[in-house]
């Protein structure tokens, strides 16, 4: 456990929680879905450590054990953070797994640095390219009106909006497909989550347009998703995602929800690591 202070933003010093399992092995970065922590891979950091991988994670701004100062919470500043950490940690030859939002730090990471300190990229249950349905984005998976109920959900009463959120999160055609102790650990780390900077997160993820910065990413990339995900629709973003990065590898988990890595843990590691092993 450690501590990356990110020196940028209106509050320049922001101290990111981070797990760092050290040891020789390749480093693989986990950057978490909203609105949870690091915490949230705990299925996969057992089984990269396994492997021989040298695993880090850590806990977004406003998230988890980070802190949660006032300001902006883009994409910009978060794929700034993701690199100071690589930098801080004097990472390289690096394999980043983003999962749902995560995916967004991904993409925006190429735009601003470019393939520097990287190895390969995983989007896993991302958001990319593009979730908001707009008229040059008719595809975008999520709709304008969706998007204000969740805002207004959210905003209205947090503890039955996450209640609600988690049990979508790891159900597929209305079916639990996780342990209920799963989604109960799940909800204890939504309930971590600063409430402005998970309101703040929620526009970003929504609004944000990746369409440009996926061209940007020439290293191999795994695109990682369930084919009964109800949170981020497969067809409206890996699908897309895929199609988008000529020469990228599709895994499509039959019958997962969005939270495949906890609902079918054993697939998604074995496709993580065939994928690293290349």
């Amino acid at each position: 456990m450690t501590e990356i202070t990110a020196h940028h933003g209106l509050f320049k010093d922001t101290n990111l929680h981070v797990d760092d399992t050290g040891g020789p092995g390749r480093p693989v970065v986990l950057v978490h879905g909203w609105p949870l922590s690091g915490e949230a891979w705990t299925e996969q950091v057992p089984a990269l450590q396994q492997a021989g991988y040298r695993v880090v994670t850590y806990d977004r701004r406003g998230f988890g054990r980070s802190d949660k100062p006032k300001g902006v919470y883009n994409y910009d500043t978060l794929a700034e953070d993701l690199h100071a950490l690589l930098q801080e940690l004097d990472l390289n030859d690096v394999t980043v797994v983003g999962f749902s939002m995560g995916g967004g730090e991904v993409a925006r990471y190429f735009s601003l640095y470019g393939a520097e300190r990287l190895r390969s990229v995983v989007f896993a249950s991302a958001v990319p390219p593009y979730l908001m349905q707009t008229a040059d984005n008719p595809d975008g998976p999520l709709t304008n009106s969706a998007a204000e109920e969740m805002t207004a959900g959210l905003t209205k009463d947090e503890d039955s909006f996450y209640d609600q959120f988690t049990t979508d999160f790891f159900s597929a055609s209305g079916v639990l497909k996780v342990t209920e102790e799963q989604r109960q650990e799940a909800l204890a780390l939504c309930k971590q989550t600063d409430k402005k900077a998970a309101l703040a997160c929620l526009e970003a993820f929504a609004t944000t347009d990746f369409r440009a910065d996926l061209p940007k990413v020439t290293l191999p990339a795994l695109i990682l998703h369930g084919d009964a995900d109800g949170t981020v629709p497969f067809e409206g973003s890996g699908e897309r995602t895929h199609a988008a990065l000529p020469g990228s590898e599709l895994h499509v988990i039959k019958g997962a929800p969005h939270g495949c890595n906890v609902s079918h843990a054993e697939e998604w590691n074995r496709t993580l690591l065939d994928f690293l092993a290349k």
